[in-house]
């Protein structure tokens, strides 16, 4: 029974003794999370690509470099290719050299793949546009959005199994609130990308239960990211203004992106809420109550 001390919310999001990877963790979204699981005493390792965001992202956001006392740490790991196999398995061997176990993954890699408005009812014009899609970049999508996801989960479940039974151990998913409407956005493979990403959460969750470790996932609506607005600033962080939210062709009943408070809430109740596994956490800003599926 727990005392009332107990339900302070210092204690019940407190992270410190976890050990925490966030794949796309320099920039967006994935740099969200980590400074959400750092701030709270997390250590967390970041992944990607690009070796100097990561190093940018360490620098800028450690909670020791704002005086924190408190917090935790953001180390850069790699770079990392999530959609290759082998970088996965240098990554795994490179954290299992530093740690005993992991207590959470952060999916957070992704991209936006190709833009083709289907705004005509010429069904011509709709095939002319429609047909200079490029199917390779349709499969760089999937791979990255959706097929790095699993290998990403897969390539950690051993650490992952290995957390202290204290631990609410975990993988959270960054899918798409994009994967949960009928609307393409003029995004048809990324949007397709995002509910197989959906489904492969669910998939997960279930079929990983017996190893101890949840599987959750967070479906973003507008958030600000290198992604969303095509750049980030000195710091890897990126804004988007009220007015861009405004002109995506359906309501948003919020009227502006969602903030860095809002997805660090998400990321930290999924974190330690061990009694959680298998949800889709829509943080749209009411967007799939206009235009879901």
């Amino acid at each position: 029974m727990a005392s009332t001390t107990d339900l302070r919310v210092s204690n019940l999001f407190s992270l410190k003794g976890y050990v925490c990877l966030v794949t796309g963790g320099g920039t967006g979204i994935g740099l969200m999370a980590t400074q959400a699981l750092a701030a709270n005493g997390a250590k967390v390792y970041i992944t990607g690509r690009r070796k100097e965001v990561l190093e940018k992202a360490a620098k800028e956001h450690d909670p020791a470099s704002d005086g924190s006392q408190q917090g935790g740490q953001i180390i850069p790991v790699g770079p990392c290719d999530v959609t290759k196999k082998a970088d996965l398995e240098k990554l795994c061997k490179e954290i299992e050299s530093k740690e005993k176990h992991l207590s959470l993954v952060v999916a957070a890699a992704g991209i936006s793949g190709a833009k083709g408005p289907p705004d005509t009812s010429d069904a011509e014009k709709l095939k002319e546009t429609l047909w200079q899609e490029d199917p390779e970049e349709w499969s760089a999508t999937w791979n990255t959005d959706v097929t790095s996801v699993f290998f990403s989960t897969v390539a950690f479940l051993p650490l992952l199994q290995r957390a202290p039974s204290d631990q609410a151990k975990s993988v959270i998913v960054i899918s798409s609130m994009s994967g949960m409407m009928r609307h393409s956005q003029a995004h048809f493979s990324y949007n397709a990308a995002k509910a197989a990403t959906v489904h492969l959460t669910r998939m997960m969750s279930k079929e990983f239960a017996k190893t101890g470790v949840r599987v959750n996932s967070i479906a973003p609506g507008y958030f600000p990211s290198e992604m969303t607005m095509k750049e980030s600033d000195e710091r890897n962080k990126a804004h988007m203004p009220d007015e861009k939210v405004k002109d995506k062709g359906h309501e948003v009943p919020a009227g502006r992106s969602g903030t860095d408070e809002e997805m660090a809430m998400a990321v930290v109740f999924l974190s330690r809420c061990g009694y959680v596994n298998g949800e889709i956490v829509k943080l749209d800003g009411g967007v799939l109550n206009e235009v879901g599926s």
